[in-house]
Order: structure tokens, then C-alpha cells, then sequence
């Protein structure tokens, strides 16, 4: 028999029977149809049989509590920026023969019957026992009833001892305090948290949106984490309320250093959303389902949609320099036909010029159509077809949806484009227009020659640790962005106490320290707004033309802070340093490694060059190194001279 575990917070979530609890207890998008749950006719009886004869469902519950039978699952919460899972929030299944299957259900019996603190805290050995048998990576969401929480318990000894007997730590648990519709007694439960936080625990506000009291609980007990009502969630690609909502949300997490969860993500227009907002991690149906054993890693769908579309044959950062390429480089000047001269005159310009594959069908300057070699030799060499279409206009032969494209098109958004259309156009090649008007031809295979050559001339460049775009291709984007009258805010990126730690650590360490760092970067930029470059050693350049860069230097600092620690010694993390020997055999003390981003805003301009930015962004740099620990020094003023 498992020892009691007397902590005094609850599970599932909620108050019994509150409509936070009602939300929580059914999945997402089971909550349509539960949602009054006396809609159901099954509801509707069971809900009768509680009404007239409690005695019934509370000797379900005594059977269900001494056998303990109930069943733990578990959905992920995933990191949006790598798809890694973060950890699971537990949920809880009553017998699956029983009519107490239903959370919904197992819940409202037990407040009915007055056992609600026992179901409580069998869900959560239950569930706690499960995450542990599991042996599930990273941390354990578990939804809190604040009842039971602010309960008089003094037995914490025999808290952490049950936790640790289970081989779990106390930071690996995240409380999660939902609101209902009950006033709290706020100086109890800042009281509770507060030292629930000082036992190891994490705190997170469940549902924000909710209610009206859940962001004076944000103010009042800083959590490390809040996870937002789904409310706001499903249909925010649709909603520009909801979206503004969602935005504020995280804008005041970056300021309180708070990371924020969205639940109920349910397509994969609102995972994109969500993750273009800067989200840190997402949870709902679309990501994956609560299920008894739970997948370790997402399903390749989900990988996919998380990661940024990637144009074929670009290399990855490398592709925010190519935006300013268009398909004018491919273009080709084709002579055109109109839609009334006849197959029999096409069909002679296609034999006269072996190396024409296709013909343009142009009426009024506007591009109607194009005529394949291939297919049309093809048409016309059947029996009788000749005979048949000879004479007649081309228009009948042609390919009346032909692939056009405006001649200011970048590169890479014309490689989205051929992706998405239909094969064939790859070998038809595409009409290029001005403003609708006909200019001329671009070919499938000049497209891949000129994305091969991109990609060579990035390999060539780049670096070889981190594969990041090196110092020619830096310069190069520089100056196109100052030639083309961007706005743009240039961020140098040095680790700080770097040398010591290659020294003390070994290169191979050093290496991997470096390789992170490039990471991290990597995934604060918007592939198709932001470019990331490799300086070489341990510095890096970043050119933000994304509106919120601020925001996503913030975040590599908040990921490299967390992220660096598994490079150190618990006693190192403890005293926030480690002590070596220098040069002169004297033992030295050296701070951990952190991360100085030095930002110079550049406003449109033309006359500066890419040695007067990398200047002034160094110089930024040298001010952020001046700040202790992980810093962002931002220049206000441009650099143009």
C-alpha cells in the first residue's frame, strides 16, 4: 500500500464541479458536446441516478478509491521553438467500465459525496506514481485545487521523502493554481506558494483569461509560468482580438521573466500563430492527444509544421540574402503568340528552334496561356489530330493555367511557389509579368541552377563549425540592406568568459558551448525576415528586420541562461561560478559563461557600408560586456557615417 502523500495541493484542477474543472477534466474538443453536460442523454441519466440515490455512486467511489482505480494520462507541453517536449500535465480517468470514467463525471460525484479531498489525492499519487513508472523527460504539470492547497498540513518532511522515494525531484514539478469562481484569500495563497517555491516547487496560473482575478495573481506570485485559456487560442489565425490578447499576454511575460503556455491548440494555422508571436510552448489536440503512454518525441506532421517552410536547395540562414533576388535574373525574352494563330504555325516555330520548350499565348499584352513543345509535338503526331487541330487556334492546345509570376518576386517565394503548384509547371517553365503585362520566360531549370549556386556560394563561406553564413556573406547582406533603404537593427553576439572555460573545460566543450549558442540565435530569428551570420570563434551578427527583435534577443538570452547550466557542476551553479588555475598556477575565480548581445538600430541609408555598421555594432557589443552576466545594450541612435 503507497505510503500517504500528504501535499497539500490537489488534482485534477479546480474546485470540483467548477467550470474551470469542467474545461480541464474533458479533452478540448470533447467539451462542445459536454458543455452544458446534461445535453447528453447518458449525462442525463447518470446525472438522475446521483440526483435520487447518492448512496450508489458513493459506494462507486469507496470500491474506487480502496482499489485505486484510476487511470493517469499525460499530454505534452511542447517547447515551440526546437518541437521538444517540456514536460506533460497529468490528467486522470476514472474505471473505464464504471459511468465515473468521465473526469467530468468522477469529480462531480465525489464533491456531491463528500470526497473530494480523497479522489484529490489519489489522482495525484496516481499520477505522480505514472509520471515516475514512465520514467517521462522534463517536467509534470499537475492542475491544483487551491482548497486543498491552502489546507493546514505541517507534514512536509513526508512530502519531499515521498517525492524523492518515487525518484523525483521538487523542480520537477510544476504546480498549476486555476481560479474559480470562489474569492481566495490572497495573503494565503501568496503565502502557500511562497514556500511551496522555497520546497523546490515551480508555480504556474492555470487558464489566464479566464476570470478577472488570475492577473492579480500573476502580479502578486510572479509564477514561472502561465498558461493561457484556450479560449484565446482556437481561432486566433482568425482573430485579430484574440491575437492583440495573446501578444500583450507575452509582452508582459518577457518584461516579468514568466514563460508562457498556450493551451488548445487545435490546427496548424494556430500553432503558426502562436509560434510567430513568441510563445514558449503550446499544448492542445493538433500537438498530440493525453494518452496513458506517451510519446516521447512529435510525430513528423507536427515537426514539420513547427519549422519554418525551407525553399528547396537554400540553405538554411543563409536565405533572407537571397530576398533581394528576383526572378528577373531568370528571366528570358520568349517570343510571344496570340490565341488565334493555329497549331499548324506553332507547330513549325517549335521544329525551326529545337531549343524552344515553350510558347507564351499573349492577347493584349496579358498573358492567356502557354503552349508546351512537348505536349503539343505529342497532340498533333496521333492519327487524324493533325488533320483535326492543324488549323485550328492554339488556343484549343494550350495550357489555359499557366504559372505566373510578378517580375519583383523573390527567389525563394518562387520556390514556395513551384513547391505548392502542380508538377508539370516545373518543366513549363512560368510567365513572367509587370503588373500583368507580359515581359518574358523563366525556366524550372534556371531556377534550380541559380538555387544551386546560391547554396555553393553559401557552403563556400560558411562556417565550418556552425554551418552559419561567415564573414563575406555578412558584409554582402549588410550592404544590400543599406543599398536598399532597409530599416534594420544590427545585434554583435559575444560569449562572455569564454577563454577560460575553453581552457579549463577543453576545445570539445568549447565547441559544443559555441554550437549552442548558434542554435539558440538560430531560432529567435525569422528565417524569412532575419539573417544570422558566424563571425568566427564565439561571435556572432544577427540582422534583425523583424519589428519585434528586442523581444527575440530577450529570448536567447532567457534560452542561453538555461541552457549553459548543464555545462557546470552543481556546486558551480550553487556559487554562480568555478575555480581554476591560471597561467601562474594561482587558483582563479571565473564567472559562468553568459551571453552580451550589443544592438545598433540603422535607420534607411545608403551611404554608410558594411564597415561602418560592423563598427558601431562592436562598439555596442563592448558596452553589453560591461553589464554582469547575460545582457542586451541597445544603441538608439543609427549609424550612417
Amino acid at each position: 500500500m503507497p505510503v500517504p502523500l500528504n501535499i497539500p495541493f490537489g488534482f485534477p484542477g479546480g474546485s470540483p464541479g467548477s467550470a474551470k474543472f469542467q474545461a480541464k477534466a474533458v479533452s478540448h474538443m470533447a467539451m462542445a458536446s459536454l458543455v452544458p453536460p446534461l445535453q447528453d442523454a447518458t449525462c442525463r441519466f447518470e446525472s438522475a441516478v446521483w440526483d435520487e440515490n447518492e448512496t450508489q455512486a458513493r459506494l462507486w467511489l469507496r470500491e474506487i478509491i480502496a482499489q485505486r482505480r484510476l487511470t493517469a494520462l499525460f499530454q505534452p507541453v511542447v517547447l515551440m521553438g526546437n518541437g521538444e517536449i517540456a514536460g506533460y500535465e497529468g490528467l486522470i480517468r476514472g474505471p473505464s467500465d464504471s459511468p465515473l470514467h468521465s473526469p467530468l463525471n468522477l469529480f462531480r460525484a465525489a464533491n456531491e459525496n463528500g470526497l473530494s479531498v480523497e479522489v484529490e489525492y489519489l489522482s495525484r499519487q496516481v499520477v505522480l506514481e505514472s509520471f515516475a513508472r514512465l520514467n517521462l523527460p522534463g517536467k509534470l504539470f499537475l492542475n491544483v485545487s487551491p482548497e486543498c492547497l491552502l489546507q493546514q498540513n505541517t507534514r512536509h518532511g513526508e512530502t519531499l521523502a515521498y517525492i524523492h522515494n518515487l525518484g523525483l525531484r521538487p523542480d520537477r514539478i510544476i504546480i498549476e493554481l486555476t481560479e474559480n469562481q470562489r474569492t481566495y484569500d490572497y495573503n494565503l495563497l501568496r503565502a502557500a506558494a511562497k514556500h511551496y517555491r522555497a520546497m523546490g516547487f515551480e508555480i504556474a496560473i492555470d487558464d489566464l483569461g479566464e476570470g478577472f482575478s488570475s492577473l492579480r495573481l500573476w502580479s502578486e506570485l510572479r509564477p514561472e509560468y502561465v498558461k493561457i485559456d484556450m479560449h484565446f487560442i482556437q481561432g486566433i489565425d482568425q482573430d485579430t482580438v484574440k491575437h492583440q490578447f495573446v501578444s500583450s499576454i507575452q509582452q508582459i511575460a518577457e518584461k516579468s521573466g514568466t514563460r508562457v503556455v498556450a493551451e488548445g491548440i487545435e490546427t496548424e494555422a494556430e500553432l503558426r500563430i502562436i509560434k510567430d508571436i513568441g510563445i514558449t510552448c503550446g499544448q492542445g489536440y493538433y500537438l498530440a492527444r493525453p494518452t496513458g503512454q506517451p510519446a516521447l518525441v512529435l510525430s513528423a506532421e507536427v515537426v514539420k509544421a513547427l519549422e519554418k517552410t525551407v525553399s528547396p536547395g537554400f540553405p538554411p540562414n543563409y536565405r533572407a540574402s537571397q530576398k533581394t533576388v528576383s526572378v528577373l535574373r531568370l528571366m528570358r525574352e520568349c517570343q510571344a503568340v496570340s490565341p488565334d494563330i493555329s497549331n499548324d504555325v506553332v507547330y513549325q516555330m517549335f521544329i525551326g528552334d529545337p531549343e524552344l520548350q515553350a510558347l507564351p499565348v499573349v492577347k493584349g499584352g496579358l498573358p492567356v496561356g502557354l503552349i508546351n513543345r512537348n505536349a503539343l509535338i505529342d497532340n498533333l503526331a496521333r492519327p487524324y489530330r493533325r488533320e483535326l487541330y492543324g488549323k485550328k487556334p492554339c488556343i484549343r492546345l494550350m495550357d489555359p493555367s499557366p504559372l505566373i509570376v510578378e517580375k519583383d518576386m523573390s527567389l525563394q517565394e518562387l520556390s514556395h511557389v513551384i513547391v505548392e503548384a502542380d508538377r508539370h509547371h516545373l518543366s513549363n517553365g512560368f510567365i513572367i509579368t509587370d503588373h500583368g503585362k507580359y515581359l518574358g520566360m523563366g525556366t524550372g531549370h534556371d531556377l534550380v541552377r541559380e538555387i544551386t549556386q546560391m547554396q555553393i556560394s553559401a557552403a563556400r563561406y560558411a562556417n565550418p563549425l556552425t554551418m552559419l553564413p561567415g564573414n563575406v556573406p555578412i558584409s554582402e547582406q549588410i550592404d544590400q540592406l543599406l543599398q536598399g533603404g532597409a530599416e534594420f537593427c544590427a545585434c554583435y553576439c559575444d560569449l562572455d568568459h569564454f577563454k577560460p572555460f575553453n581552457d579549463v573545460f577543453g576545445y570539445h566543450s568549447g565547441d559544443n558551448v559555441i554550437q549552442l549558442t548558434g542554435k539558440i540565435l538560430t531560432e529567435v530569428c525569422d528565417p524569412d525576415q532575419d539573417f544570422i551570420g558566424h563571425i568566427g570563434g564565439d561571435d556572432f551578427i544577427i540582422l534583425f528586420q523583424s519589428a519585434n527583435w528586442e523581444a527575440r534577443c530577450k529570448r536567447a538570452l532567457d534560452r542561453f541562461a538555461d541552457a549553459i547550466l548543464g555545462f557546470f557542476s552543481v556546486e558551480d551553479r550553487a556559487r554562480e561560478g568555478y575555480i581554476a588555475k591560471d597561467r601562474h598556477g594561482e587558483e582563479v575565480f571565473y564567472p559562468l559563461t553568459s551571453l552580451s548581445i550589443g544592438a545598433v538600430q540603422v535607420e534607411p541609408c545608403k551611404q554608410a557600408s558594411h564597415h561602418t555598421i560592423s563598427a558601431a555594432a562592436a562598439e555596442a557589443k563592448k558596452q553589453a560586456k560591461g553589464i554582469s552576466g547575460n545582457s542586451l545594450f541597445v544603441e538608439r541612435r543609427a549609424k550612417c557615417s
